[in-house]
Order: structure tokens, then sequence, then C-alpha cells
């Protein structure tokens, strides 16, 4: 079988207006074709969103963290030691996911060796990155992606340190997932959150273009997005995050007027209740089925890593919506369910972050898998 290993690397090209957002997609591809064997689970598709917490190579290139430089003790050694932890700890989940979305890696060879270590069954790959900077997000497959974009944010004299990494999922059916690592909130709430809507506004703009040539295909938002679901009463509803709930008083300070925030409720499927009917919406599993969080900050749970998904998936899509859990148990978390912060010291822990997995279920079993469609 021949398999394939695609990459993606942003090149930050900036637009000069109220926000900037490029998409360049750089992408070797050689024909790729995935036995039956390798295809997921015809009743399911799972996902797996995870912030892994500053996974970097063993090599130097400039642009690492100092405690990941060789000079700090930083080793080969050392990275081959933590992907096997991280390698062993994804193999334990169940059900095993069919595509998982990382945060905080460094480069698309972590991905590669990754895919390697997890049995060789995910043959798809894509890691992007904005020039310079030290982390990026990617996505390694069991189904084939299609039509990689990366997006780049900035608006008036910031940037976001990351792209947005859009891709086409050719699964039972076609679905576009956006892989976010939005701007963190280091350098103040209110300072940062233009950042953080100027990357909504790039999923909106996109999501408009894609449902206006295909209506029916279904988008999930997936990634650390640094906001919490309710982040907007978190700051005394003192300002308009990039992330609003569908409530009434949201509805009226905003004037229903969407430019670049991204609406959430609980409804399934996602349709709008206070917002104007052409409002886009999504579904978040926090305001429904999910306790705690993620992220255990200060002594306080927080809600950041996220799974939103468009009305597509309630509804006539081929892949439904089923559920989504929280990964706490050991490794990923100690016996409190509290995510185990990695020690580049002692070499023990795994990532401040706990995963997210999202499960979604075939309506029609008659679908052929990802492997035999090719």
């Amino acid at each position: 079988m021949k398999k394939q290993r695609n990459w993606v690397s942003l090149f930050g090209t900036f637009l000069a207006s109220v926000f900037l957002a490029a998409a360049l997609l750089l992408g070797a591809c050689a024909g790729c074709v995935v036995s039956g064997d390798e295809g997921a689970d015809s009743e399911s598709l799972v996902l797996m969103t995870w912030n892994v917490h500053n996974l970097f190579d063993g090599e130097d290139n400039g642009y690492e963290y100092d405690e990941f430089l060789q000079s700090s003790g930083w080793s080969r050694e050392k990275y081959l030691g933590r992907i096997n932890t991280i390698s062993d700890a994804i193999g334990r989940v169940e059900p095993k996911p069919d595509i998982i979305l990382f945060q905080e890696i460094e480069s698309l060879g972590i991905l590669e060796d990754l895919a390697q270590l997890l049995n060789g069954e995910y043959s798809w790959s894509h890691f992007a990155g904005n020039p310079g900077s030290a982390i990026g997000v990617g996505i390694i497959s069991r189904y084939p992606l299609l039509d990689v974009k990366a997006h780049s944010i900035t608006i008036d004299d910031d940037s976001s340190p990351r792209p947005v990494l859009e891709k086409r999922i050719q699964a039972q059916t076609e679905f576009i997932i956006f892989t976010c690592h939005w701007k963190s909130k280091i350098g103040g709430d209110e300072a940062t959150e233009k950042t953080r809507r100027a990357s909504a506004r790039v999923i909106l703009r996109r999501a408009g273009e894609i449902w206006e040539a295909e209506p029916e295909l279904g988008i999930i938002i997936a990634g650390d997005l640094n906001l919490n679901h309710d982040e907007f009463y978190r700051q005394n509803a003192s300002r308009i995050c990039a992330l609003m709930p569908d409530d009434p008083y949201c509805a009226q300070i905003t004037g229903g007027i969407q430019k670049d925030y991204i609406v959430i409720n609980r409804n399934k499927p996602p349709v709008p209740v206070h917002f104007p009917e052409d409002t886009i919406i999504f579904f978040s599993p926090w305001l429904r089925e999910l306790e705690n969080g993620t992220y255990y900050f200060r002594n306080n749970w927080e809600t950041i890593d996220h799974f939103l998904l468009s009305t597509q998936f309630f509804t006539d899509s081929n892949l439904v919506y089923n559920k989504t859990t929280i990964i706490n148990f050991p490794p990923f978390a100690n016996s409190n369910g509290i995510p185990v912060p990695y020690n580049t010291r002692t070499g023990l822990g795994i990532s401040d972050h706990l995963p997210l997995l999202l499960e979604l279920k075939t309506v029609n079993k008659n679908l052929q898998t990802a492997g035999s469609s090719l």
C-alpha cells in the first residue's frame, strides 16, 4: 500500500485591513490508497482534540522555548521518551479515535512519529505553523484529508501566533474541520480578545462561503480556543467575546449583528433562539453534557478546549452527533481527574490539558468506509 504524508506550511502573507486572513497551502500529494481494513468502523467516526503542551522534537531550529533547547538539556532521547508516553496514552482511549487534532506541536515530523507509533494506522497528516513561531497545529487521520488551507490572522498590530487549519474530511460523508489554537490571554483579556474575534471572523467568512456552494456540508470547530464556553459572563459581561451564548442579553447588546463572534447554544440542532434566524450558530457540548473542564488553572476548571458542531450533524447528514466526553483517566490525569503537566526535568507527566473525544454515528449503514471508496 502506498501511503501519503502531506505538509502544510504557512507563509504568513497578511492583507492590510481591519483583519487579515491569508490561506496558503503547500501540499505534496502522491496517490494514496487506503485499504478497507484501515478504514474506521463503518458505524461511527471518532475525533479527538488535544493540546499536548509544548511538544518539541530533539533538534534546535532557533525557535524553541528555552527549556526545549539542547543547551538546556533537551535531547532526542527525551523527545522519544515523551512521544512514546503520548502514543501509549492515546492507545488506551476507547473508542479508538479515527482523527486526532493536535495543538502545541513543533513540526510535521512529530505527527509522522506519532502516527508510526500508533501502529501506522493514520495514513494522512497535515501541519500548519506561522513562520518563526515555536509551535503550530496538526492532524493525523485514518481518512483522507482534502482541500487543506491554513488561515493566518492579524488585526491592527496584533497577530494570532498560530493559523487556523481548515480541511475537508472524506469519510462516510464529507465534512469540514477547523483546527484552532486561538491567541492566549497573555497580555490581558481585553487586549487579546480582538485577535480571537478576528480568528472567529475568518471561520465565519469561510463557513458562509462553504455553505453558499454546499449547504449540506457539516462544519466542526475544534481545538484550544483559549476561551471558556461561558467566557462572556466570566468577564462580567463587560465585552463581546469570540464565543457568545444564544441568550436574550447577548442578542440585545450585539444587535444580532454577527461579524466576529461565534454564537453557541445547547439545542440539537443548534438553530438560533434569540439571535436572528440567519445567524451562524454551533452546538457546544459544554452547554449540555460536559462538566468541570479540560484545563485546571489556579485551582479552577476552564472549558477552553472545544468541539463545536453545525446543524448538519443533527439533521440530514449521514454522520450524526452522538456524544462528547472528557478523557480524564491516567495517564492523562491524576486520581482526582486533574491533568498532569509534563515536567522537562523529571520526564513525568503528559500535558496540562485533557483531551476531548467526539463520537459521530453513521445513519446509512450501507455506506462504504473511507478505504473502500477510493
